[in-house]
């Protein structure tokens, strides 16, 4: 736990490159240590402003990458700059590449019905030898149904897999994460919220050069406004008065 971690606002970031944090990761599973990996953005971190059960599994993370430029620019204007962003969207093909070279299995958990599946076998085609230990998606309300928990947690624990790709949502992933991991002891789990969707198909990530620039928000709220509202114009809007709060912490 910790590698490189630096106080950022209301909480702590690793600040390593993309090539570090795998490196940390493999090092887990290797040593088949357990730990959860999230890589929060604007909306996470405003969450962890009033909900501490949240910040907790935060706080309590093997690894936490920062996602956004945003959060980047922040910590520029703090004076304390991140060596790189890195979301789940970026980061699961590149571990998925690695496991199929080094015979690393995966397990993906989480999206609608089929949809993790597709998920899975996309990246088994763009990655030959990926060993791919299950996928699953859950019914919804499986959080509260303990026939189901039990359930899943023995799929996972017979899966034998090195890594748990979580796409739920956030808090429900996290929790789930959180909760669950030294029952089914996988080595290392990581919240990745719409990447089961994006690696589908379902969902259209921004083209590259739009993420480049850090815009990668306003080319979903375009495209989904209805559902992405809220979100980025009304909920993220309050990381500028957190700006203000943590600025000389």
């Amino acid at each position: 736990m910790a590698l490189n971690r630096q106080k950022f606002m209301n909480t702590y970031i690793d600040n390593v490159t993309m090539e570090e944090a795998i490196g940390h990761i493999e090092e887990c599973i290797q040593k088949k240590k357990i730990g959860q990996v999230i890589t929060p953005n604007v909306d996470q971190i405003v969450r962890m402003e009033w909900d501490d059960y949240f910040k907790k599994i935060c706080d309590n993370c093997e690894l936490l990458l920062v996602d956004g430029h945003p959060l980047i620019w922040i910590a520029k204007l703090y004076g304390k700059p991140f060596k790189e962003k890195i979301c789940g969207s970026d980061l699961i093909p590149v571990l998925c590449n690695i496991a199929s070279k080094k015979g690393y299995s995966v397990f993906f958990l989480g999206a609608a019905p089929g949809i993790a599946a597709k998920a899975a076998e996309i990246m088994r085609k763009q990655n030959l030898g990926l060993k791919i230990a299950g996928t699953y998606s859950p019914p919804l309300g499986f959080e509260k149904d303990p026939e189901e928990l039990e359930r899943i947690n023995k799929m996972l624990l017979e899966s034998e897999a090195d890594m748990l790709f979580v796409g739920m949502g956030v808090p429900k992933q996290d929790a789930f994460i959180y909760e669950n991991m030294y029952k089914y002891k996988i080595p290392m789990s990581f919240s990745i919220g719409g990447t089961i969707d994006f690696i589908a198909g379902i969902q259209k990530r921004a083209p590259k050069w739009v993420s480049k620039i850090g815009f990668e928000w306003m080319y979903r709220l375009l495209h989904d406004p209805r559902r992405m509202f809220k979100r980025y114009i009304v909920d993220d809007m309050k990381i500028i008065r957190l700006y203000w709060k943590y600025r000389k912490v």
